[in-house]
C-alpha cells in the first residue's frame, strides 16, 4: 500500500498489520495505546492494555502461515474498516478466515478495537 496516500487514521492501522504480516510484536505493539481495547464484535472484551493484546499475539505469531490480506480499507473520522482474509493454523489445521476488523484511532495509536469473524476455511491437501 502507498504510504503517501495514507491517511493519519489510516497510517497506524496499515503499520500494524504489516507488522502483523511480518509477525513481529515489538514493531505491532507501538501502534496499540497503553491503554488499548480488543473486543469480539459487537461488545465481547478480548483483551484490555497492551500488555494483554501483546500476550494475545505472541502465540499467534509464532503460526509460521499467519498472513493478513488486506481486501478493502475505508475510514471516517477517526474510525478505520478493514476487511481482510486472514491466513492461520486453526486447532483442525490450516485454513483462512474473513474477518472485519473495526479501529477507532486517537493520538496516532489504535485505542479501540473489534473483530467480526467469519467461518474458517480449511485448506485441502495440496492448497496452500
Amino acid at each position: 500500500m502507498n504510504e503517501s496516500k495514507l491517511s493519519d487514521v489510516e497510517f497506524p492501522v496499515q503499520k500494524q498489520l504489516e507488522a502483523y504480516n511480518a509477525r513481529d510484536v515489538e514493531a505491532f505493539m507501538q501502534w496499540w495505546a497503553d491503554d488499548c481495547e480488543y473486543y469480539e464484535f459487537p461488545s465481547r472484551l478480548l483483551a484490555s492494555g497492551a500488555n494483554e493484546i501483546r500476550e494475545r499475539h505472541v502465540a499467534r505469531f509464532s503460526e509460521a502461515n499467519l498472513s493478513g490480506k488486506l481486501i478493502t480499507r475505508m475510514s471516517v473520522g477517526n474510525m478505520v474498516v478493514d476487511q481482510e482474509v486472514v491466513t492461520r493454523t486453526f486447532p483442525d489445521g490450516p485454513g483462512e478466515i474473513d474477518v472485519i476488523a473495526i479501529y477507532e484511532v486517537e493520538n496516532g495509536k489504535i485505542a479501540k478495537a473489534w473483530f467480526k469473524m467469519g467461518s474458517p476455511r480449511l485448506h485441502t491437501a495440496g492448497t496452500r
